[in-house]
């Protein structure tokens, strides 16, 4: 019946929001079906009948927790900006400012990311999420070099797109161990300066 088929999905993704909120509080380790039922305020056995077993939610969970970290979303002002090296340096704090913001689901996913050394499946469900987002960063970076490729000698757009990714992933990562202290603005011109004259190899 197509309204119970809704009213499941609707309990579902309540169970999700709730196994989500008990994930960013107490990590993996905290997320059992008893905790998540009282987080959603349900019954134990109805947690169990939408997710047999912890494991279940836990995977069901992870595509929550890389929409949350790895689903770039360009903002209006950036798309805006005519200067395709600005625009990449616009994206950059857009994303890191995103990120730095909320340290706890950057955890939740470094904890998937050491579960995945253990489950192939959250390993190659990461590995193509990171892909993706990767590949949003490739257009940004051919109009770069196209417009500046003299500024960038021997890069491709995907080594752009590289850098640009693990850049907002280490300050992402740095903001959750030092949130008190961590500055996108200092890390942008800290980054600038130190390869402002940085020897290219031949």
């Amino acid at each position: 019946m197509p309204g119970q088929k809704a009213s499941e999905t609707l309990r579902r993704q309540q169970i999700l929001k709730a196994a989500h909120e008990v994930a960013l509080r107490q990590g993996l380790d905290g997320l059992t079906v008893r905790a998540v039922a009282a987080r959603a305020r349900l019954s134990h056995g109805l947690v169990l009948f939408h997710f047999k077993r912890r494991e279940q939610l836990v995977s069901a969970l992870l595509d929550r927790v890389l929409a949350a970290t790895l689903s770039l979303r360009i903002a209006e002002e950036v798309a805006a900006i005519r200067n395709p090296r600005t625009r990449l340096r616009a994206l950059l704090q857009q994303e890191v400012d995103r990120l730095s913001r909320d340290p706890k689901q950057v955890r939740l996913f470094l904890e998937y990311w050491a579960l995945g050394t253990r489950s192939s499946t959250i390993r190659g469900k990461i590995s193509g999420e990171l892909k993706h987002y990767r590949a949003a960063f490739r257009t940004l970076a051919e109009e770069v070099l196209q417009a500046e490729a003299g500024r960038f000698p021997g890069v491709t757009p995907n080594g752009l797109a590289a850098i640009a990714v693990s850049f907002i992933n280490g300050c992402a990562v740095q903001a959750m161990i030092d949130p008190d202290h961590f500055d996108v603005g200092e890390y942008l011109a800290s980054v600038q300066g130190i390869l402002g004259d940085f020897p290219m190899a031949a």
